[in-house]
């Protein structure tokens, strides 16, 4: 096998290592969105509102903000095997909870514990960003994601047919549970059969954990700019589920909630502080440097094309009915398109970065995504819904294919913290989707697709001071000695 042909059928090295990791990843996101296609059934079984639905959908999102986070840190820590391993482990007794709870309350809080699952992407980023060069990290980051992602469409496609084969008001119970016993299992199988780094490699570490390390004065201030965002999302989240909305938090929680932010905040600023600190007392080597605005750029170009997917996402069944005037069925059925475009268009978003150029390619897929959502918003009952699907479908691949472009480019960062990069560029992915969904709230779609649109152009701008990878980064062994590694 060449050296820039995959093989993908081999079973070997490299390979068996993104075989295993990208379906670590397809069950994460399948214990993650194994609600959804049975809540008709949840909604029956419990005599749930409309409000209360609500609120189980946006708290399952809730904690993958923070938890990519803390995920990108422990896998830094400690490597991809043991924190992925661990993640599926945890995560299946968590669904055994869900499929037995026999409360609403019960129901709230799985779902939200559920949250962390949604972390499991950040864990693979660094696992194959370990084994591939490269010159072939970008295809094999966007297989890992895009097959990876398919979880939550197979759930959909797969799970009301269990709970019809058990059969009975319990049957949506055993179909979750069967997700829990598959990731219980596998949880077994990767810690058995993964090896965090090619034999013979250094697994590089951060120096210190807690936050991310800066090397520049400006960067630091910089980086505390990049996390409010978080907190602000994770603040918008609250107010979704207070006293002035869906009622599921009454004031004094809610206002609890706002103050834990503020001091979470605090306290994550202390961190970086002290992370950091050196910085203003003396200049960091220049090998040993990185400039922040990277993560920065990347983290806006996963707000807007991650965080739209998952914003379009939840809309599109509903806006295809709407506008075609069509039956449930038929309407998720197209809109499903959206996701399933994820299988070719992530990959070909790597591969394209790999070939082309990292920079180049996320400009123009961006810039495609842009034209994409503007074209979305001129939809109208007028349009032949063929044409409709078609539009959607490529706009979906720009979207995806941008996904793929920007973790192409994130394991090339800084080797040793790049579960860190990743995780803060998937935190904004969700960040993404909070803002897009809040703006949803308030205005038509059309207007909605514009917004995307907006973002996506001023995103644009942004990517345009993004570097180019080009020669090595250095990282320093155990012993002292300082590694060159590739990056172009």
């Amino acid at each position: 096998m060449s050296e820039n042909k995959l093989g993908l059928l081999s079973f070997r090295g490299k390979i068996k290592t993104l075989h295993l990791t990208w379906f670590a990843f397809f069950l994460s996101f399948m214990v993650w969105f194994n609600h959804a296609p049975l809540m008709a059934s949840i909604q029956e079984a419990f005599n749930l509102s409309q409000q209360e639905v609500k609120a189980l959908l946006i708290i399952n999102v809730a904690l993958t903000i923070p938890a990519r986070i803390v995920i990108g840190m422990l896998v830094d820590r400690f490597g991809p095997r043991i924190t992925f391993s661990t993640l599926l482990f945890l995560s299946s007794f968590i669904c055994f909870f869900f499929a037995v709870a026999d409360s609403y309350t019960a129901l709230l809080a799985s779902r939200f514990a559920l949250g962390f699952v949604g972390a499991g992407f950040v864990i693979g980023i660094r696992m194959i960003g370990e084994w591939f060069p490269a010159k072939q990290v970008g295809v094999a980051e966007g297989i890992y994601g895009g097959w990876g992602n398919f979880g939550s469409a197979a759930a959909a496609m797969s799970l009301p047919t269990v709970a019809l084969m058990f059969g009975g008001e319990d049957g949506w119970r055993y179909a979750v549970a069967s997700t829990g016993m598959i990731t219980l299992i596998y949880s077994f199988i990767y810690y058995r059969l993964a090896r965090n780094t090619p034999k013979g490699s250094t697994y590089f570490k951060p120096k210190k954990t807690g936050a991310m390390e800066v090397t520049s004065k400006g960067d630091f201030f910089f980086y505390l700019v990049m996390n409010i965002p978080m907190y602000a999302a994770l603040a918008v989240l609250t107010w979704k589920l207070g006293p002035d909305n869906l009622k599921i938090l009454g004031a004094t929680a809610a206002n609890a909630i706002y103050i834990g932010l503020a001091v979470l905040y605090a306290y994550q600023t202390s961190q970086v502080w002290r992370i950091n600190k050196h910085v203003f007392v003396e200049e960091v080597p220049e090998i040993h440097r990185y400039k922040f605005k990277q993560v920065a750029i990347l983290d806006l170009a996963y707000f807007v094309t991650f965080g739209s997917e998952l914003a379009v996402v939840s809309m599109l069944p509903l806006f295809f009915k709407d506008t075609f005037d069509l039956s449930i069925v038929q309407a998720g059925l197209l809109a499903s398109g959206f996701a399933f475009m994820n299988l070719v268009a992530r990959p070909s978003g790597g591969l394209f970065s790999d070939k082309f150029g990292r920079r180049k390619m996320l400009s123009l897929l961006i810039a495609g995504l842009a034209v994409g959502y503007f074209i979305l918003a001129q939809i109208t009952s007028g349009w032949p819904l063929a044409l409709a699907v078609i539009a959607t479908m490529a706009c979906s691949f720009f979207v995806q294919a941008g996904e793929g472009a920007v973790f192409a480019m994130v394991p090339l960062v800084k080797r040793r913290m790049t579960g860190q990069v990743a995780g803060m560029a998937g935190a904004y992915g969700n960040v993404g989707a909070v803002t897009f969904l809040t703006v949803f709230s308030f205005v038509s779609p059309q207007i909605f697709f514009l917004v995307i649109a907006g973002s996506a152009i001023v995103c644009l701008v942004a990517v345009q001071f993004l570097d180019e990878p080009e020669g090595h980064t250095a990282e320093v062994m155990e012993d002292g000695s300082v590694q060159m590694i590739e990056v172009s």
